[in-house]
Formats: structure tokens, sequence, C-alpha cells
């Protein structure tokens, strides 16, 4: 058989349309795991359009993967993605080794470059390449927002919700194959629902996805704050599979920016739904993500993102330097006045205020027992994470061989399985901890 392998670049969303070609394909070729080294017939590219860093790493991975072809360890190189949508009429030119160019809406032209014919029976099947024990759970794709600096709406276009039946089938299948963790993603995970049932259905999709025998954990990641439906937070407080988890980006507190950027929420409504989460789900853990710098953004308002950060004291937090990106609204109608250099060190300040909270929650869970899935075993030590624990995002909790506890059980035969740990140290992104029961 040929041999394919991919390389997978961007968010999660990209991960999981990589699997789904690749389930497309699995009988046809040998599938050879992205970052082994050897010669393949077919090195097959996905790439992330969004911001300029995604862009310049995109484009780098394309030219080592010429150069690839050109050195004899790849036959045919063919790329797809958000950045191939984005310069569908350019990047041919630019770029003429690669041997076809497809986009990031239909998958199906590159099932069939790679000489196959789609099966429509396998549209909720995944080859997976994430460990056997979690999966990502692509919810709809697209979105109907149009936040000023983003670029997503015009490169993977509007908002189009997976049928409920459909993802409930993928969730069997993926629970078969051993999955216990389902990480629910799409471009806004609240809008799921508004174009198929004429309702927001996320909480809904949550109750059957958790009836799915094998599945323990349930995630939910990207969801907007604006009109967000609180059934969900119930699902988090009632449901035990739904993890007391929210990755809820907010970009901003000022009412001044978040009116620049198109977010349609207010600095005392954020305000608001932050504490209700807070009450409505005691112990929830809060990720969020800010763009410092953007267009408008003075020092005052900048000031305000500090202070709510104190106050909201998220457990998790991202942030990032506003990217002008053409064909947005804001690259279209607003100056990017603000330099780099006084947008680093707004990221740094920002960034230095999150490590000292991240700091103080870590060490607020030292001589607590919890439940944690095992994701590796290295050099004696255990890589782990609890339900406020998402993978590749957040930190780690690591915890050391200990033979009087686990007895002769095989260490590598726990990864994947679920055991009880005592916190008995951290730092600003790890904890350590120590097993108490397997």
């Amino acid at each position: 058989m040929k041999k394919l392998q991919t390389v997978t670049l961007g968010c999660s969303k990209n991960k999981v349309d990589t699997e789904h070609i690749l389930s497309q394909v699995a009988d046809h070729y040998e599938i050879v795991p992205e970052g082994e080294d050897i010669p393949v017939d077919v090195l097959l590219l996905n790439t992330c359009g969004f911001i300029g860093d995604a862009k310049e790493e995109s484009v780098q991975a394309v030219l080592e993967a010429v150069e690839k072809k050109k050195r004899g360890e790849a036959s045919e190189v063919l790329v797809f993605g958000c950045l191939s949508q984005r310069y569908a009429s350019e990047l041919p030119e630019l770029i003429p080794e690669v041997d076809g160019w497809f986009g990031a809406r239909d998958l199906a032209p590159v099932v069939e470059a790679l000489g196959v014919e789609p099966d429509p029976c396998r549209s909720v099947q995944r080859h997976l390449t994430t460990p056997s024990h979690y999966a990502y759970l692509k919810i709809s794709e697209g979105c109907d927002r149009r936040c000023s600096y983003c670029a997503i709406p015009f490169i993977r276009g509007a908002h189009k919700s997976v049928p409920m039946e459909d993802l409930v089938e993928e969730a069997r299948l993926l629970a078969e194959k051993g999955v216990k963790e389902l990480i629910i993603i799409a471009q806004d995970t609240t809008y799921y629902g508004l174009d198929l049932y004429r309702r927001r259905a996320l909480a809904e999709l949550l109750q059957k996805l958790s009836e799915v025998d094998g599945i323990e954990w349930i995630r939910i990641h990207y969801s907007y704050p604006a009109s967000f439906p609180e059934d969900v937070l119930d699902q988090m407080a009632d449901n035990p599979k739904v993890c007391r988890y929210m990755d809820i980006p907010l970009q901003h507190i000022s009412d001044k920016v978040l009116d620049n950027m198109h977010r349609h929420v207010t600095g005392a409504w954020t305000r608001e739904l932050i504490k209700r989460m807070r009450e409505r789900v005691p112990g929830v853990v809060l990720r969020t993500t800010m763009i410092v710098g953007h267009p408008g953004e003075g020092k005052r308002d900048f000031n305000e993102l500090l202070e709510f950060v104190r106050e909201a004291r998220f457990e998790r937090l991202g942030a990032f330097k506003y990217s002008e990106e053409e064909g947005t609204f804001g690259a279209d109608n607003f100056k990017d006045s603000i330099t780099k250099r006084v947008k680093q060190e707004r990221l740094d300040e920002l960034m230095n205020l999150q490590s000292e909270i991240s700091l103080a929650y870590n060490q607020s869970r030292v001589g607590s027992e919890v439940k944690v899935i095992v994701d590796d075993f290295n050099d004696g030590v255990f890589v782990c994470r609890s339900e406020f624990e998402s993978p590749d995002v957040d930190g780690e909790i690591l915890v050391r061989h200990d033979a009087s506890v686990m007895g002769d059980i095989d260490p590598y035969s726990l990864v994947g399985e679920f055991i009880t740990v005592r916190v008995v140290g951290a730092d600003e992104y790890d904890l350590i901890a120590e097993p108490v029961e397997i």
C-alpha cells in the first residue's frame, strides 16, 4: 500500500477534518503518524490561515514539504485547509511545486485527489490522531458572527450545524474505539442548532452525548458570550459527565473596545455572565482569551481589562496581540495605530498578572484529591488531567509511579484509564500529585 502522512496545523477543528479524511482513505493507504521521519508517497498538509503567525507557520510547512519532495522523501504534496481556502488564487502561482491545492469547506475533493471515492457511510467515522481515550467532536462549521478582527466567516463560510443524530452516532463510534472524553468544538458552540432546529440546542446535545455508553467526560470549548444559553449551565451543574470547565473567549471588557470588535456584549453584561456561571456551577473552571492592542484600545481601556482580570480571577487565560487581517471589517475601517512595542508591553503585563492568578489557583488545590485520566507514562511519571484541564492548552498533573499503591500493575496499561490522586505540589502551570487509588 502507498504511504500517506498528514501534517495538521492550527486549531483542533482542523484536526477533526484531517481525521475525517483519513477515515475515508484508511483502506487504501498505510497511514504514517505525523512526525515520523520516513519517505512517503503522499504528504497531505492541513493549513491554518487565521492570523499572521499561523499563516507564516503554514507557509513554512508547505515549503518544507516541497523540499522533502525535491529530496525524494515524498512523491506528492497536497495542501488543503484555511490558508489555501483564503489564498486560492495566489498560492498555486507562488508555490507551483505543490501537486494540488484544496479549500477548507469541502473535504470530498481532497479524498478524490487521493484516488478514493468518498463514501457517505463513513461521514461520521474518524481515524484518530489524538490518544485513543479522548477526541474532539466538531458540532458545526463556519460562523455567522462578524467580529471585526476575524477572518473565519469568509474562510469557512456561514454557520452550519451537524445534525444531532450524526453527532451521537459519531460519539458512539468513538466510544467503541475506546474514547472516554469528548471535547466539544466549533467556531461558536453556543450557536449550535439555530439553523437546524431554530433554537440553541447545545444543552440537549450534551444530554444525548452523555447517554452514549463509554463516554465519561464531556468538555465544552469555544463558547461565545452573547446570548449564552444558560441551560448549558444546568447540564454542567447537574450532569456528572459534563465537566465543570468552560472555554469562553471574551476578548476584552472595555465597552469601547467590545463595540469596535463587534462583540455584541457590554462589559457590565460580561461581568454579570461570569458571576452567574460561578454561582450556578460551584467550582467551575473558566478559560478565556483576550486581545490586546485592538484599534481604539487606549491606556484606560487596557487598565480596565487588567482590573477585570484581577476581579474575575480566570483559572486559565491566554492572550494575543491584535493582528490586522485583510478582508476583515477592522482592516478596512480601523487604523492599526498601536505600535508593536506597546502591544508587546501590554501582552507581557497581562500575562504576568495571569501568572500570579494561575499560581494562586494551583496552590489552592494542594491537598485535594481528584479523579484524573492518564494521558501518558514517561520516565516513571504519569502525565494526567482532571476535569479542570483540557489537553494541549492547559497544564498537567504529574504523578510519579508508586509501586506501594499500584503494585505490579503495568504502568503503561493505565494510559487512558481513570485514577484518583492527591495534589501535593503546584507551580504556575502544572500540579504534582501522588496516587491514592487505582
